[in-house]
């Protein structure tokens, strides 16, 4: 699929995943007779991680380590009882990780909506006292 269609499976702009590009985190599988671009379901999928990682506030490194690791377990080459035990432990890392920003991000959502709730008490406060 062309650029435009992996950008509205994705939700990602055309300029973000060209950005992605750049920084080597998913590479088109082909190009067209043209010079377009050309992407797999895999590639999708591989933005989409990107995707869920980024609001996390994972770094582009992290997240080229993350999928590293994932294309090497999923990977057709064998790897010996260690490597696949280091690379699981990789991703259970970022597992934590991704857990850890999650119940980061509750308590900050948890807070704006208390404030949120400050300023709407204020307000029928203020509009129900006379002028």
């Amino acid at each position: 699929m062309q650029i435009g269609e992996v950008a509205a499976r994705t939700e990602l702009s055309l300029r973000t995943i060209r950005h992605y590009e750049e920084a080597g985190l998913v590479l088109p599988s082909a190009r067209s007779q043209g010079g377009f671009r050309l992407y797999t379901d895999r590639d999708v999928d591989r933005l989409m991680v990107i995707r869920r990682m980024k609001p996390l506030g994972f770094t582009l490194e992290e997240m080229r380590d993350l999928l590293d690791a994932t294309d090497r377990l999923d990977g057709d080459g064998d790897l010996s009882d260690a490597e696949r035990a280091v690379l699981l432990d990789r991703v259970r890392g970022f597992e934590t990780a991704a857990g850890r920003k999650i119940d980061d991000l509750r308590v900050r959502l948890s807070r704006a909506e208390e404030f949120a709730g400050t300023l709407r008490s204020r307000l029928r406060q203020a509009e129900a006292a006379p002028s």
